[in-house]
């Protein structure tokens, strides 16, 4: 949708009252919690004897043994069975717009109904929702929505897609699965805003139902990973190559931390691994870092830190780096090819300016993505 610069202003200003969503609550199709009524075997394990488990889901391979959990939190043996413990019981369920994910190139200016359980695969120390991500599900306050219900919420508040983001969905996997089976039925795409740390047949089994992914590339070395994240680099790279074999759409945001992960050697090295092994096409979003969770003595990114990076970017061959968490020029689309304004973007929203379907209209340039 198309509007003028004063009324996407406005509405722009207006979004910062998304920023903070608070829980859906629909009596239809929201029922108080029940912790056994939708327990569901997990998927991706292996039976080692003994009543003990190897998880196969993601590249941590824990070794679970029975009565305990692995690493996520949210996946217990029970008696040489795993188990899912938060299968349809999302701790946060909210409208975004898709650009908050954030995805450019994935019906911009639309919404999306985002949803989340308790638990993550990571430890990252600048974790943003260290509340919902770091919690064990008895921890913390949930509904029950299954599959259908999250369809249909989305339906009824009029999202164009489903967003399984704000913590870690990989260790939601059987639950993000069968909402992108039924999403796919009834014409509601699923995104998945993940760190990437997942085995790479699940993440193919997955893109079979997904519409797009958008990737934390937290940073370009393993031990930033390790000691930050507490997770590795190599199996997030893979499952970047996952991504480009299967041809689905992917984003990649890369949150710069000052004195971590913002030399201009790794900005470097990554962007030139990016446009040799995915292409050119790949939008790069490099996110400003905000003193957070375990993580507040160092300071927020300076401007001119992303500014750079944004260039080096450009000059190995990126066709669409973005500059996020603060308000620049840089948050916009412009075609590569003539340099027109394409998609003004103000905060959250989203202002369609120069596009025709997928094409530029000014040179008619077909700009990638999926609009």
């Amino acid at each position: 949708m198309k509007i003028n610069r004063r009324e996407f202003i406005k509405k722009a200003a207006a979004s910062a009252a998304i920023c903070t969503p608070i829980m859906l609550i629909d009596p239809y199709i929201l029922y108080p919690r029940s912790s056994s009524k939708h327990m569901k075997e997990a998927k991706y394990y292996e039976k080692n004897g003994d009543k003990e488990i190897t998880c196969l889901l993601c590249p941590h391979e824990c070794i679970v043994e029975n009565h305990k959990r692995g690493i996520c939190g949210v996946r217990e043996n029970k008696d040489g069975t795993y188990y899912t413990l938060v299968y349809a019981n999302p701790c946060a369920a909210h409208i975004d717009p898709i650009e908050k994910k954030p995805m450019f190139h994935y019906y911009p200016s639309t919404q999306s109904f985002s949803i989340a359980t308790a638990g993550c695969n990571f430890t990252c120390s600048f974790c943003q929702n260290w509340e919902m991500s770091q919690k064990r599900p008895e921890k913390i306050k949930s509904i029950t929505l299954l599959p259908s219900g999250v369809v249909k919420s989305a339906k009824r508040y009029d999202c164009k897609t489903i967003a399984h983001t704000y913590t870690e969905p990989v260790i939601f996997f059987e639950y993000m699965l069968d909402c992108a089976i039924e999403g796919k039925k009834h014409g509601v795409p699923n995104v998945m805003i993940s760190n990437g740390y997942i085995q790479e047949k699940p993440m193919r089994e997955l893109c079979k139902y997904l519409g797009a992914v958008k990737i934390d590339l937290k940073a370009f070395y393993d031990k930033f990973y390790k000691e930050v994240c507490g997770g590795r680099l190599k199996p997030v790279m893979d499952t970047l190559l996952v991504l480009k074999d299967e041809g689905i759409w992917f984003e990649i945001v890369v949150l710069i931390i000052p004195t971590l992960n913002d030399s201009a050697k790794e900005i470097d090295k990554m962007t030139k691994w990016i446009v040799k092994e995915l292409g050119v096409n790949v939008p790069l979003h490099f996110s400003r870092f905000y003193p957070t969770y375990k993580m507040k003595n160092i300071p927020p990114t300076p401007p001119s830190t992303l500014k750079k990076a944004r260039k080096i970017a450009m000059g190995n061959g990126i066709k669409f780096a973005y500059i996020g968490n603060i308000i620049s020029d840089a948050e916009n689309t412009y075609c590569p090819e003539c340099g027109k304004l394409l998609i003004e973007r103000m905060r959250l929203t989203a202002n369609i300016v120069g596009m025709k379907k997928n094409r530029c209209k000014y040179c008619g340039e077909i700009i990638p993505g999926v609009f």
